[in-house]
């Protein structure tokens, strides 16, 4: 028998080699039982590597080599780093619990047609750990076939083996969860669909509501039939024809040194390899040469077993030593030169052996392969694998095709199965392997929600943002959008503006500049309740206090009017007791009942009182100016005024000019007087809607553009601290636009509440210094030149909508944001337009 064995080895076909493909005898969640073992699979959580800080990853890559060495030491341990189409239509059926109001389904559906177009693959981490051996089942594989040819074979697994294995991965999964990568019991269906897709067969995966996958429903996933060639395999569809074009690649060597960040990072890099498919040349006219770039999406199959301590010790003394005895042979020899490969062997042995018994350090040997697909043709698969080849050569790393091997080679990526080929691993520290960072990548955004735009970091993914979960959640809701012009943070507000809409929200737009004028016109588009409000006599009396405030009762605009009013008139007025007749003429008028500002004005022009009359005619003139007429003017027929009820309001208020904090009131020209009482309108308006007690229930967001407007007055501030301080309890989200971080971190009460940073390209270091700090960010040249490029395409010409997201878990990574069509895209130009109704909607068409 050993010299059968021997010649097997010999010619390649032994050991290992020649085992059975695996049996599987059940799945459950956490567990792929076969046969003759058990192995617990886990799903692990990617980490938000890209733009993390130097310290930071440090200590990430330290707890990650310490959870090798300490929880995985002595377990054969499969690697999976796997890929899957996003399917778009899933996002429909999310939409229905996320979305209620307006065409609701229309919206989803252009999200759903722009998904379908860019096809992002999602990547999926999977580890398995083999934790028993099924006792008195090892024997029983070899008496199997002749069991089964009678009919009388049986696989199941008892209820009580069931659960001795499932607590032993419960176990197990309660330590790994602690690890950088959160590992969690991976679902059966997860674990169904790791299995069957091998096969390429498209066919329903079984369902479980007992958590248990088992007899024919199991042996269905593994129905298929894959025919080996020297460089590749075949998958084989169920007509007989060829499904997909299969190659298992090997790594077989790696430079003497690795860095991480870079090249180090071997497993995270997976996502960053593309390759350009042959296409016939007729076929280039009018193609992006970009949209020709596609990604290869290689999958990763790592074995690996982490050698306990004292035997990785041993296994490195015995190098030691045999470097030794070369060193004394050689200068025992005439030529006393034992070589310096040699005597560096022998130190760098010493120096590990010191590491291990005094660090966390152990050695490990793994086995990394790389299974690359391709659907389309075998010339297809051979340009994907070229450009693996050709991207680890770049690097110092050595692939090649597993010739001759392809069939023990693909048995030995199959979870359950076995190491096959065993001589083409490596053993080195387990730094080296943890610094590959599989888990590593781009991660920011909401784990649910409308989707916004996609990631643009090193690992694919859609960005999630949804202004108004922060209460639900008992987070802040603030979010700030921060950087220079027409680098799109209006447009990217305006589309989660109309998700906030579409989820039934009331969404209050203060437009200061008087280009949100499209906000309005795509809700209308979709269905929404979308009004749009301008300054000027047609909007006469839209934000008198006395409508606004009618919720609240008569007694805080017994307040509020009079202030406000006295803000408007002129000084001298003021000077001579003016504000005591105006109280006296409120008053009335709300006795008399349906009380209205106009209305004061009135009776103060017909009073006996010159001072009155003086003051009434002097109001009554400023009510006739475009800034005047929305707060204190008569209302015009058909005019409709704000209403805190679910839709999209937009209020243009352009050619503000509201004084600096340090003006004083006595130097206020009429157009800042006039400008103030009417932002007073605003304010006073937003805080009430805010916190009536009637409304709790309903999510409102209030959004501010242009916000160092406001932040230049004492009271714009105190209107943004407060509602960033009491927007949690009140579910009112506040929304910021700005160009000038600086002046936004003076507003301490605003900071503290930012849930969500979105940072936009800024050129000026002050300025991209602040807004680092608002992104989590370390400040330095390489962060300042993160934000300067960050709205630049690699040409130099500018990147629209690209941003770095901070989210609520102060994660921080790149990503785009993204307008579903050109058609929406031209109704939220941030061109000012006069408001009219859109035409009806033509054909959809996918944005560029």
């Amino acid at each position: 028998m050993r010299l059968v064995q021997r010649i097997g080895d010999f010619l390649g076909v032994g050991g290992d080699r020649g085992a059975s493909p695996a049996h599987y005898v059940a799945l459950a969640d956490g567990l792929v039982i076969t046969a003759t073992h058990a192995e617990a699979w886990f799903t692990l959580a990617s980490s938000n590597t890209d733009l993390m800080s130097e310290a930071a990853r440090d200590t990430e890559l330290d707890e990650a080599a310490a959870a090798l060495a300490k929880i995985l030491a002595g377990s054969d341990v499969h690697l999976r780093v796997l890929w899957s189409p996003l399917v778009a239509s899933d996002y429909m059926d999310e939409a229905a619990g996320l979305f209620s109001a307006g065409q609701w389904q229309e919206w989803a559906a252009t999200r759903v047609d722009r998904l379908d177009q860019i096809a992002l693959p999602t990547r999926h981490l999977l580890l398995g750990v083999r934790i028993t051996e099924r006792t008195g089942q090892a024997a029983a594989v070899s008496r199997r076939g002749i069991a089964e040819g009678l009919g009388v074979a049986s696989t199941a697994v008892g209820p009580r083996e069931l659960a001795r294995l499932d607590a032993i991965m419960r176990r197990l999964g309660r330590r790994l969860e602690a690890t950088p990568w959160r590992a969690q019991p991976a679902a059966v269906e997860m674990l169904a669909w790791m299995i069957a897709r091998e096969q390429h067969r498209a066919t329903p995966l079984p369902s479980s509501t007992t958590g248990l996958i088992s007899g024919a429903r199991l042996a269905a996933l593994t129905r298929g039939r894959i025919l080996p060639y020297p460089d590749h395999l075949r998958v084989m569809d169920a007509q007989g024809e060829t499904a997909a074009w299969v190659a298992v690649l090997t790594m077989t060597g790696y430079p003497e040194h690795m860095e991480s960040p870079g090249s180090g990072e071997w497993l995270r890099v997976l996502s960053e390899i593309t390759y350009v498919p042959d296409v016939d040349e007729s076929d280039l006219d009018g193609i992006d040469p970009a949209s020709l770039i596609l990604p290869v999406s290689p999958e990763a199959s790592v074995r690996f077993r982490v050698l306990p301590k004292r035997d990785a010790m041993r296994k490195a003394d015995d190098v030691r030593r045999q470097a030794k005895e070369q060193r004394r042979s050689a200068s025992r020899q005439s030529a006393e030169d034992p070589g310096r490969a040699v005597e560096e062997t022998e130190a760098r042995m010493g120096d590990l052996i010191r590491d291990m018994s005094r660090e966390d350090v152990t050695l490990v040997e793994d086995h990394p392969r790389l299974v690359i697909t391709s659907t389309t043709s075998l010339a297809d698969l051979r340009a994907r694998v070229d450009a693996v080849i050709t991207y680890y050569g770049g690097i110092g790393i050595e692939v090649g095709v597993g010739e001759e091997e392809q069939r023990e080679l693909w048995l030995e990526t199959q979870a359950g199965d076995q190491l096959r080929v065993p001589d083409l691993g490596h053993v080195r520290d387990v730094t080296a392997l943890a610094a590959s960072w599989w888990w590593g990548g781009a991660k920011v955004g909401d784990d649910t929600g409308p989707i916004v735009g996609y990631l643009t970091g090193t690992t694919p993914g859609v960005f999630r943002n949804d202004l108004t979960i922060g209460s639900e959640k008992g987070d802040a809701t603030t979010t700030a959008l921060i950087g220079r012009s027409g680098r799109g943070k209006t447009t990217a507000m305006m589309m989660s503006l109309l998700d906030a809409a579409f989820r039934g929200a009331f969404v209050l737009a203060l437009d200061f500049k008087g280009d949100l004028g499209g906000l309005a016109a795509a809700g209308r588009r979709y269905g929404l309740n979308s009004h749009l409000i301008e300054t000027g006599p047609r909007f006469a009396g839209v934000a008198d206090l006395f409508t606004l405030l009618d919720k609240e009762g008569a007694e805080r605009a017994q307040i509020e009017v009079p202030a406000q009013l006295g803000i408007a008139m002129p000084p001298h007025l003021r000077a001579r007791g003016a504000e005591t007749p105006v109280q006296q003429a409120v008053n009335r008028i709300i006795a008399d009942g349906e009380p209205a500002t106009w209305k004061v004005i009135d009776r103060l022009r017909f009073s006996d009182d010159p001072l009155a009359r003086e003051t009434g005619e002097a109001l009554y003139e400023l009510a006739q100016t475009a800034i005047g007429s929305p707060f204190m003017g008569r209302p015009a027929a058909g005019a409709s005024p704000l209403s805190p009820e679910p839709g999209l309001w937009v209020v243009q208020i352009p050619g503000l000019s509201l004084p600096g904090v340090s003006d004083a009131r006595e130097d206020w020209n009429i157009l800042q007087r006039m400008s103030v009482a009417l932002m007073h309108s605003m304010l006073a308006y937003g805080i009430t809607t805010a916190g009536r007690k009637d409304l709790r229930g309903l999510r409102k967001v209030v959004a501010v553009p242009e916000v160092h407007i406001l932040t230049a007055t004492k009271e714009g501030a105190s209107f943004l601290e407060y509602l960033a301080r009491v927007g949690r309890a009140l579910s009112t989200a506040l929304v910021l636009d700005t160009q000038d971080p600086q002046s936004l971190s003076a507003l301490v009460g605003v900071v503290e509440q930012l849930t969500t940073v979105v940072g936009f390209q800024l050129t000026q270091h002050a300025q991209q210094d602040a807004l680092a700090e608002l992104l989590n960010l370390p400040p330095s040249p390489y962060t300042r030149a993160l934000i300067q490029s960050i709205g630049l395409t690699p040409t130099g010409e500018i990147r629209h909508g690209h941003a770095i997201i901070r989210d609520r878990r102060f994660n921080s990574a790149t990503a785009q944001w993204d307008i579903p069509t050109t058609e929406l895209l031209d109704l939220l130009s941030t061109t000012p337009k006069p408001d009219t109704d859109p035409a009806p909607a033509p054909a959809q068409e996918a944005a560029v």
